[in-house]
């Protein structure tokens, strides 16, 4: 195996002169999954070849119902997770800092502060984005002037850090900030260069880091940059890197198991060449993958639409512009368009229309769940019935 392409420093700026802010993992050289391994052929089948779900499914009446319905404070942002603690991004009171780290509890209903103000100084340094679990804090800082940006993790119980933060990566504008996602006590990122910057000729890589360990590991390699970011579900997690570099522009939708750090690979949809595909994840054992535009070729997946499916080539197609990734539960599966959600039922062919929290499309209504799950969670900014305003950013549960 080759060694990972992007450099990496060992440690934050300051550490050369004595005071690093968190202590940096290594990197443990290799890579298990490098560019140049086998990969499954292209699927590439009829454009009428899926079963359209809007026009032969029968439509009913929505049957989920509201678990429980929270009311937040505007600027609050959830984002997806697997367990009882779903990751906040808040808006701070100030200027400095002008975002939070926080983390609401679905038990509960309680919202905490978990990161106060970055760890990096400066003051134009923000908390650009944070994921967690029930045993594990990650976010990402960003500065706005330089763009160096650095992903941190740190132990979580109850609604708090349980132990000190560790540096697990930093960048600079050449590098997109990480998309990272947390399992248990697992997390697992991607390292890419910026469409912008002067390394776009370089690999991306993806990898794996568990609490307390003393290094991370490269685990996926991509001759390119990767079409999606990382989505977990369930007992693995869902990438999309290039693939068949020396043929053409192919992305390989892949599913890899997290039992092992991504060594077994579990299932694989490589898309048609130059297709990109938009969001995608895997519910069960089948992928749930959307395309945000229509190309000249590549056959049904060559369509705008979400695909829920297998590599053989059998697939359903919701025939909607699609929006955010996909979640589900054995047959049922829960796919965003632009103002609603639909809500299928694959076993009883049958689909209902969720709609938005109070009707709120003027600013969306989002889902903090991704892949595999058995309680939906939204979140959408309402406005006050009286004046118009956006008022307070309602939550939602509902059980699958």
């Amino acid at each position: 195996m080759r060694a990972p392409k992007l450099t990496r420093r060992s440690f934050l700026k300051t550490a050369a002169a004595g005071t690093a802010v968190a202590a940096a993992v290594g990197v443990l050289s290799g890579c298990t999954h490098d560019g140049s391994e086998e990969v499954s052929d292209p699927v590439v089948v009829d454009e009428d070849s899926a079963e359209d779900i809007l026009e032969t499914f029968e439509s009913v009446d929505p049957t989920l119902v509201e678990e429980a319905v929270w009311s937040f404070p505007l600027g609050n942002v959830l984002h997806p997770a697997e367990g009882t603690w779903i990751p906040v991004t808040t808006a701070g009171s100030s200027a400095t800092p002008m975002v939070k780290a926080s983390a609401l509890s679905l038990a509960s209903g309680q919202l905490v502060e978990v990161v106060s103000e970055p760890v990096g100084k400066g003051t134009t340094r923000v908390i650009y984005d944070a994921r967690c679990s029930d045993y594990a804090y990650a976010w990402v800082e960003l500065d706005l002037h330089s763009r160096d940006w650095a992903l941190y993790a740190a132990p979580f119980s109850g609604g708090t850090l349980s132990g000190e933060a560790v540096t697990l990566w930093e960048g600079d504008k050449d590098f997109d900030p990480a998309p990272f996602v947390v399992s248990e006590r697992t997390v697992v990122w991607q390292v890419q260069p910026s469409t912008s910057g002067s390394r776009t000729t370089e690999h991306s890589f993806c990898y794996v880091w568990h609490l307390g360990d003393g290094d991370a590991k490269a685990v996926v390699e991509s001759p390119g940059r990767f079409a999606t970011a990382p989505a977990l579900s369930g007992d693995a997690v869902v990438l999309a890197p290039r693939v068949r570099a020396d043929e053409g522009v192919y992305y390989g939708v892949t599913a890899y198991s997290l039992s092992d750090d991504l060594e077994t690979r579990l299932d694989q949809l490589v898309m048609p060449q130059n297709v990109r595909p938009f969001r995608a994840t895997r519910v069960g054992e089948r992928f749930l993958v959307s395309v945000e535009a229509s190309y000249s070729t590549g056959g049904l997946l060559g369509r705008m639409g979400t695909y829920v499916g297998t590599a053989d080539g059998s697939f359903f197609r919701l025939n909607r512009e699609p929006s955010e990734v996909g979640c589900g539960h054995g047959d049922v599966v829960i796919l965003k368009s632009q103002a609603s959600y639909f809500v299928i039922d694959l076993a009883k062919h049958q689909y209902a229309v969720l709609a938005s929290a109070d009707r709120a499309v003027d600013y969306g209504d989002y889902p903090a769940r991704s892949g595999e799950c058995d309680l939906f969670v939204t979140f959408a900014t309402v406005k006050d019935a009286d004046t118009g305003y956006p008022a307070t950013v309602a939550v939602r549960t509902f059980r699958l």
